[in-house]
């Protein structure tokens, strides 16, 4: 049974709508899964350090010793040896916030999640074949008109070819802040399309 990796960027704690739906998808997964582990990697108590010039200049050392079994590359192995992933993140500023984005720096590493072969192509290294990420938004960035801001999904999705993860799926409520919208109805509607989604995934 597979493993499952659930990464928690949802800077609000308890109060986060995005972590709400989250643990929503998580509960029904498990209970469809009991034999199946599931880890949690909370990115606002395991704080990694930005890629400040310091911490490139020791990354780069590292690799270029081949010491890729340094504890530096210990999330970067996590994400690649993980059977299925799931990140939840709010939308913020038309992407994630920043926590989000420096993990993606930090697990982005060569030889770990993603490679290349003898040809110079880009090959992902990542055990899992789906991941899942779980947003809440407070408009609609989901119709032809504004889906061209939309950021984050965007950027995980085309993470997902280089890492080698075959499927990409995203679970978004949306229209939570329009106060024209009955925000609990899109939340219950969130919520029953969070079940459907861990009955295939």
């Amino acid at each position: 049974m597979d493993d499952l990796l659930f990464i928690n960027a949802c800077v609000r704690g308890d109060r986060s709508r995005s972590l709400k739906l989250a643990r929503h998808f998580l509960s029904k997964w498990q209970a469809l899964h009991s034999q199946a582990s599931l880890t949690e990697l909370d990115l606002c108590t395991h704080r990694l350090p930005p890629q400040y010039p310091e911490v490139l200049e020791e990354r780069d050392a590292l690799w270029n010793a081949g010491k890729l079994d340094h504890p530096m590359f210990a999330p970067a192995h996590q994400f690649a040896g993980a059977g299925k992933l799931v990140i939840a993140a709010p939308f913020w500023d038309l992407s994630f916030p920043a926590i989000l984005k420096i993990y993606l720096e930090r697990i982005s590493v060569t030889d770990i999640t993603f490679g290349y072969d003898d040809l110079g192509r880009s090959v992902g290294k990542c055990r899992a074949d789906k991941l899942l990420f779980i947003t809440t938004r407070g408009g609609n960035f989901s119709s032809p008109e504004t889906a061209w801001m939309e950021m984050g999904a965007r950027q995980l999705e085309a993470l997902c070819a280089m890492y080698g993860i075959d499927q990409f799926l995203c679970l978004a409520a949306e229209g939570l802040d329009d106060i024209r919208n009955d925000k609990d109805a899109l939340m219950a509607q969130a919520m029953a399309r969070a079940e459907a989604t861990a009955e295939v995934f």
